[in-house]
């Protein structure tokens, strides 16, 4: 049967310019490689992310698409994108979903893995 899956990769930096330490908030640049490793042709809709600073406190964003696309991927293809996000404290971290289509109209979800948000100075 064919199976729709997209699996996803991400890399972090943290941005100084955009930061204000040592009180915050932190700021982090993340980019994700997302690649359709299923056997069908799908589209990523949107996403959801849950942000978590060291505090506990979490965001949840929801949306449409990922900076203004919504990429569709043939078997074995990548889309890849920066975003970023700032927290209050000096580490955190997120977790997401992606909400994709295939071309046939069956929906299916993308996890994206918790990640680490670490400001420099925390590592010793």
């Amino acid at each position: 049967m064919n199976r729709p899956e997209f699996t996803c990769e991400v890399r972090v930096q943290y941005v100084p310019e955009q930061s204000q330490p040592p009180e915050g908030p932190f700021a982090f640049a993340y980019t994700v490689t997302i690649r359709n490793s299923g056997s069908v042709t799908a589209q990523l809709v949107g996403r959801q992310w849950l942000i978590t600073d060291a505090n506990g406190r979490q965001e949840e964003v929801r949306g449409l698409a990922v900076v203004g696309h919504q990429p569709l991927l043939k078997p074995g293809e990548t889309f890849e994108y920066t975003s970023g996000t700032r927290i209050a404290t000096p580490h955190g971290s997120m977790r997401g979903t992606y909400f994709c289509m295939t071309e046939d109209a069956r929906a299916f979800e993308a996890p994206v893995p918790e990640f680490q948000l670490v400001f420099p100075g925390l590592l010793h």
